[in-house]
């Protein structure tokens, strides 16, 4: 699970949580809107927040220079990605990528890798974006289907 600029503490502690029930890594990507000893941060990840197995980069390009993340494991959440999140068939070594609260992925990131985005449908068209710790917890589960 790797969270790229993430700016709100309530939801990268949930998304801590989510990690730990799941046993899935936790990535953050620099820079954050707080810090890793922020009380709200612990706060929303309770007293899991010890178990979450995290690892921190000071950018992308370092994160994808140690990863190496190969054709077909990396997936880019987006809300105005064309292909449904339900599509692909998720490798057990998936990576599912997350923008900041506000700004969603950098453009950048979104150019290089346009063919690896994906969203979550939504029904109505009075919202246009769900909570990314939501969005993470249901990418996660449908990323895990059948392998529990």
């Amino acid at each position: 699970m790797v969270l790229v600029h993430p700016e709100i503490p309530h939801n990268t502690g949930a998304t801590g949580r989510t990690c730990v029930a799941l046993d899935i890594e936790l990535v953050l990507i620099r820079p954050y809107g707080f810090t890793l000893s922020d009380r709200q941060l612990k706060r929303a990840g309770l007293d899991y927040w010890q178990h979450v197995r995290l690892s921190e980069y000071a950018s992308w390009d370092a994160f994808l220079a140690e990863r190496q993340p190969r054709d077909g494991q990396m997936f880019l959440f987006e809300e105005d990605a064309a292909r449904s999140f339900y599509e692909p068939d998720y490798p057990d070594d998936a990576i599912l990528v997350f923008g900041s609260e506000t700004k969603g992925l950098p453009r950048a990131i979104r150019e290089r890798h346009t063919t690896c985005e994906v969203s979550l449908p939504m029904r109505s068209r009075h919202i246009r974006s769900l909570n990314l710790a939501n969005t993470v917890t249901a990418a996660a589960y449908q990323a895990l289907r059948g392998k529990f």
